[in-house]
């Protein structure tokens, strides 16, 4: 085969340090463009970014070219320095140090665009701890409790 293709669509969620709820409608919006720009930058599609007051979901389109790990620590570093400059009320953001990423099937995108879309609604009766602990058990990930959190 003399071409590689690919299309791996992934949902990848992390929240603020200690779940503090910082992200508020302040800096929402432009957020969610900042981090859909940190995809692009590295080649990696943003099918939607969205959240809630404490974390953020990103559905997007892997690249061939960057890890996911790096991916993670360039999107996470890079905005976390951002958000700062916003004002002194986020001078102390931070970013937990871990985060999730779950394969998504590409026929299912519509259904988690859903999902992130309705972030705001969702959380009126669950917290990011239960909806985290959720995509693990879906996903039959395996984990300690004592260091998913931090």
């Amino acid at each position: 085969m003399s071409q590689s293709l690919a299309k791996v669509c992934t949902h990848i969620v992390f929240s603020t340090k200690y779940r503090q709820p910082l992200i508020d409608e302040k800096i929402e919006n432009e957020l969610h463009r900042y981090l859909g720009g940190l995809c692009n930058k590295f080649e990696c599609i943003p099918i939607k970014v969205g959240g809630y007051v404490d974390h953020i979901h990103i559905l997007c389109v892997m690249s061939r070219k960057i890890s996911i790990m790096k991916l993670l620590e360039e999107i996470k570093k890079n905005s976390s320095r951002w958000i700062k400059t916003k004002g002194k009320e986020y001078e102390g953001f931070y970013w937990q140090d871990g985060y999730g990423i779950f394969s998504v099937n590409p026929s299912d995108l519509e259904i988690v665009v859903k999902y992130i879309s309705n972030q705001k609604l969702y959380h009126e009766n669950k917290n990011f701890q239960d909806e985290y602990r959720g995509f693990l058990r879906k996903y039959n990930v395996e984990y300690d409790e004592r260091y998913v959190w931090d």
